[in-house]
Order: C-alpha cells, then sequence, then structure tokens
C-alpha cells in the first residue's frame, strides 16, 4: 500500500460542507465514546463495533442531518473508535501507561475517510459523494488502484489522501556497498565514507517568528476570533516547519537508497535522549543545586529538530519500497568511543570533536562512529555467514 496526498481547492461552499462533516462526525465519535463508557460502567460489560454500526439507520432517523453524510463515513467513524479501545487494551496487557481513550474537540479531530467507495477521480477534480467536485492538484501520478480516500484538514488548507495497492518495481542501487552513518546535531550525519550531510536547523531559524506569534496569541482574548486568526499564524509556522525538515529528509532518503545496497543506522532512542535533565538536591542543606538544565534543553530541542527517527523511517520504507536495499539497525554501546583503526576504547566528553588514538588514527569523531559502526554491521553479517 502507497498513500499519494494531494491539495485541494474546495469553493467557500465546499469549505463549509467540509467543514460540517467534519464536524458531525466528531459529535459520532464522541456519541459512540460515550455510549461505551456508560455501558461499562452500569452493566459491567462492553459493545463492539457492529453493535454500534447497527445503529446507525435509527440515528439517521432521530438525526435526519446524518442522511448528507455517505453511510461509509459514518461506519469509518465507529470503526476509528473500535480501534482506539483495541489499542488501549493492547497497552494495558503490556503493562505500559494505557491512556483511557478521550473525547476529541472540533479543532482535533481533522480527517474522515471513505474506506470503499463515495469518491472518484475525474477530469482533474475529486468527486466526493453528497459533497461534490473538488478541484485536485495532482502533481504526480497516481499509480495502482485506489483502496481508500481520506480528506484531511491542515489549518485552513485541506488534502486528499489516496491509498493505493501498488506493485512494487525492485530497484538496484548504484553501488552494492553498505554504508554506516553517526546521526548527530551540529551535523545531520555523517557517512563512513567520510560524507557530511548537514544540519539545516529549520526550527531554529523559525524559532524568533514562533516566539513572536505565540507572544502575540498569548495576548488575545480566549474565545474572540482575534486569537483564532493567531492560533492558524502559529499553526502555520509549525507546519512550514515541518514541511521544511520533511522535504530535506525525503531527499537524503532517497539518494542514499538510491546508492547503497545496506544502509546502517545505530538504534537509538530520540526520545529517552532528549528527557529533562533529573533535579540535583544537597543531601545536607536539602537546596536544588545546578544541574545544566538549561543547556540540556537547548540540546534535547536540537535532537528533535533534526528529525533522527523521521529520518530513519523514511530510509526504511524507501528501501523496503527498492526490494534490494536493507536498512539496519546497531547497537549504539560505545560506538563514538571505540577507536575504528585498533580497537581500543579512547572515552571523550560531548565537546571533544576530534578523535585521536596513540595507533596514529586522527580523524573527525563523527567519522570514526560511522565507520564504527559499519563495521559492527560487517562483524555481524560473517558471525551469521558463518553460522549458517
Amino acid at each position: 500500500m502507497k498513500t499519494f496526498k494531494f491539495r485541494l481547492y474546495p469553493t467557500k461552499k465546499q469549505c463549509e460542507k467540509l467543514e460540517w462533516t467534519l464536524v458531525r462526525c466528531c459529535e459520532l465519535y464522541n456519541a459512540a465514546l460515550q455510549e461505551r463508557r456508560e455501558m461499562y460502567k452500569y452493566t459491567g460489560k462492553g459493545t463492539n463495533y457492529n453493535a454500534q454500526a447497527m445503529q446507525l439507520p435509527e440515528i439517521k432517523e432521530i438525526r435526519e442531518e446524518y442522511k448528507d453524510i455517505h453511510s461509509q463515513v459514518l461506519q469509518d467513524v465507529l470503526r476509528r473508535v473500535e480501534k482506539t479501545f483495541k489499542d488501549f487494551f493492547l497497552r494495558v496487557k503490556a503493562g505500559v501507561t494505557p491512556g483511557y481513550p478521550r473525547f476529541q474537540g472540533r479543532t482535533h479531530y481533522d480527517s474522515f475517510c471513505f474506506p470503499q467507495v463515495g469518491f472518484s477521480l475525474k477530469n482533474g477534480r475529486l468527486e466526493l459523494s453528497k459533497i461534490g467536485h473538488i478541484k485536485i492538484k495532482l502533481h504526480r501520478k497516481v499509480l495502482g488502484t485506489i483502496k481508500t480516500c481520506t480528506i484531511k484538514r491542515e489549518g485552513h488548507c485541506w488534502y486528499a489522501c489516496l491509498a493505493c495497492e501498488v506493485e512494487t518495481m525492485p530497484r538496484t542501487p548504484y553501488t552494492d556497498e553498505a554504508v554506516g552513518i553517526d546521526l548527530g546535531v551540529s551535523k545531520l550525519a555523517t557517512l563512513s565514507t567520510g560524507d557530511v550531510i548537514e544540519n539545516p536547523k529549520h526550527y531554529r531559524k523559525a524559532e524568533k517568528k514562533l516566539a513572536k506569534a505565540q507572544q502575540t496569541l498569548a495576548r488575545k482574548k480566549r474565545g474572540s476570533n482575534r486569537r483564532k486568526k493567531a492560533v492558524q499564524r502559529v499553526a502555520k509556522l509549525h507546519r512550514k516547519t515541518r514541511n521544511q525538515r520533511n522535504d530535506y529528509l525525503h531527499q537524503w532518503s532517497r539518494r542514499l537508497v538510491n546508492t547503497y545496497e545496506t544502509i546502517v543506522f545505530e538504534d537509538i532512542a530520540p526520545a529517552n535522549l532528549s528527557k529533562r535533565a533529573k533535579p540535583k538536591q544537597d543531601e545536607e542543606t536539602g537546596q536544588y543545586l545546578p544541574n545544566g538544565a538549561s543547556a540540556k534543553s537547548g540540546l534535547n530541542k536540537s535532537i528533535l529538530d533534526a528529525g533522527w527517527s523521521q529520518f530513519i523511517a523514511f530510509c526504511e520504507y524507501k528501501a523496503a519500497e527498492a526490494g534490494t536495499v536493507r536498512v539496519v539497525l546497531v547497537d549504539p554501546k560505545y560506538t563514538s568511543q571505540v577507536c575504528s583503526s585498533c580497537g581500543t576504547v579512547r572515552k571523550k566528553t560531548l565537546s571533544e570533536r576530534w578523535h585521536s588514538c596513540e595507533c596514529g588514527c586522527e580523524l573527525d569523531r563523527d567519522h570514526n562512529a560511522a565507520l564504527n559502526i559499519k563495521a559492527l554491521w560487517l562483524g555481524r553479517s560473517l558471525q551469521e555467514a558463518q553460522a549458517s
């Protein structure tokens, strides 16, 4: 399955219709969630999708406005509720913080889906049942068979996400080599070949504009039209930063997948690396001591701005699509400390950016780490080959 996302250009009336459909879907979602909660509270038993979907004809008799929404769109709303509860129970069984399903606000419920029928593409327009023909910007060819159509709102913009069943066409990379990649903050990535991918730091560049927009938002009266406009301004800046980051990561992930047969990353967890600094307390006086929280928060912001997880995810799905390329994750332990030439552990602080060893190995710290990452994969693959 592959999803194609296209920009929609609805008229004013169509915008109102799309917004109205979202509001009705949000109401149905919250009503279905409330029914599940009350049924379990009073009877000790829950309900399921089939039982709630059987009530849709009765709901349409009571609330006639729901007749103006395609039946499968309403059914998909109930499937979302079902999926939300299934995920909740899976988290409970796994022993993690479950997070009980919550009601959705109108500003947070941003999409509805035609899961099978009710949509079609004709002459540069997207035909949606009971909504009409909407102008769509088909900036690329739609491949395969369209299975579902999701209409999504992002600020004042509307998008159509077409999920298609596509036959994968294997792509042979330019080389049959493996490359180790060390992810960083000052530089987005350093390759074992010595090449460097620079970090554009999109969020850092937009930080001043965001701060000013958020200050303007804080001064606005809650519920006012000016506050709504200020909210849209902040959301637009965040959306632009996200799009810039994704575009940059898409370009580089495509180049890597087209060039190398095996791409080796560290198996890192940015969520753990970006945790806030733990407080330090004097045992005698009980006073809190300096713990470097300010510097750590700045580092956390840079880690999240780099988008490491997104970069790895983009490489993984592009590699899976290519068929002949694979992305491998290795243990990051000591990759920055071990000498790539002789294997000696040379401990370094974060501020030390140059690797120097008694064996004569002199190179950039990140380049040394990338060579170690590649060596870890080559050693593991050699062991697997000998075992087989």
